[in-house]
């Protein structure tokens, strides 16, 4: 991997921004030295958190763990991610789920730009060499969403978001969004869409010039005994692979394809044995990065049409 996404939300509550201060940052507190991306946690806390106010001061809510009351503001958001010495910081957004009116997603590319400019003020004035990135509302709206681009240009951010997709639009208006922002974002400065997981929407979206992805899907499916593979996915609790000697997938190199075979691990999963998500896990995140790695590949060798074609139709086939 080249970097890894954390977020602020998760860690603001357990173990504390203090505890990983003392400890060195981000970086020491997991031992990784590459360059580490947070999340504002703005959708986790409208997502996770029962009892939300979103005002124009920022947003209050209660923790999902115990029920403590919080506000955080912009500045807020920016100096917890700034005490977590990530390289990159996200500013605070604000976004609606889908559907939902145009005039609600209207308050919502408001709000989020007001918080922009707070978070690029808050953020000029600290002595940080870290970036900011700011994140563009506007659901499934082309006008919001264009307004929304506009507005966080105005402020120049050093990288932009894609946010508020992937959450249950019609996939024609997913791909009309990525494709018109493309001619909006500049060319000099990474493009990142959020929580958008499914390989099909990466290599639409990496057609239309999105260089970053993040998404639980690989992590939440492999917990739940769902493993990609290069011949289809596997759910390892059926009863099929009880006594099948094989690996995940055969031409895979992660340490669970080398080490331990389906019937193993379907014993895991079937025993609830937390070394099944372990496992599950590190065959699904190598399976991700394998693909990045080839679109990579493909994109240099100017193969990328072919290698796209060859995986959905691979994917059509399962």
């Amino acid at each position: 991997a080249q970097l890894m996404l954390v977020n602020a939300y998760h860690l603001y509550l357990r173990p504390g921004v203090e505890t990983i201060s003392r400890l060195g940052g981000i970086h020491s507190f997991i031992s990784w030295q590459k360059p580490v991306l947070s999340d504002s946690g703005g959708f986790q806390i409208y997502s996770l958190s029962p009892l939300v106010k979103v005002k124009k001061e920022g947003v209050e809510f209660t923790s999902h763990l115990d029920g403590t009351k919080i506000f955080l503001s912009p500045e807020d958001v920016v100096d917890i991610q700034t005490r977590l010495c990530s390289d990159i910081i996200m500013a605070l957004d604000h976004f609606h789920p889908f559907p939902s009116s145009e005039e609600k997603i209207k308050e919502a590319v408001k709000l989020t730009t007001h918080w922009a400019q707070r978070s690029k003020t808050h953020f000029l004035q600290q002595d940080s060499s870290q970036l900011l990135w700011g994140i563009t509302q506007g659901s499934v709206y082309w006008n919001l969403r264009k307004q929304s681009i506009e507005d966080l240009l105005k402020i120049d951010f050093d990288g932009y978001a894609l946010g508020g997709l992937g959450i249950g639009e019609p996939k024609s208006q997913f791909a009309e969004i990525t494709e018109r922002a493309d001619s909006l974002l500049p060319k000099e400065k990474p493009r990142y869409l959020m929580g958008i997981g499914y390989i099909s929407d990466i290599l639409e979206a990496v057609e239309r010039g999105i260089d970053l992805f993040d998404c639980v899907l690989p992590t939440r499916n492999a917990r739940n005994g769902t493993l990609f593979t290069s011949k289809g996915k596997i759910v390892i609790k059926n009863v099929k692979y009880a006594q099948d000697q094989r690996p995940l997938d055969e031409g895979c190199s992660c340490y669970t394809c080398q080490n331990f075979s389906r019937a193993y691990l379907r014993h895991l999963y079937e025993r609830q044995e937390i070394s099944s998500a372990i496992l599950n896990t590190i065959h699904n995140l190598h399976f991700y990065l394998d693909i990045f790695r080839k679109i990579r590949q493909s994109i240099q060798s100017n193969t990328y049409t072919r290698f796209k074609r060859s995986i959905i139709k691979q994917r059509e086939e399962e």
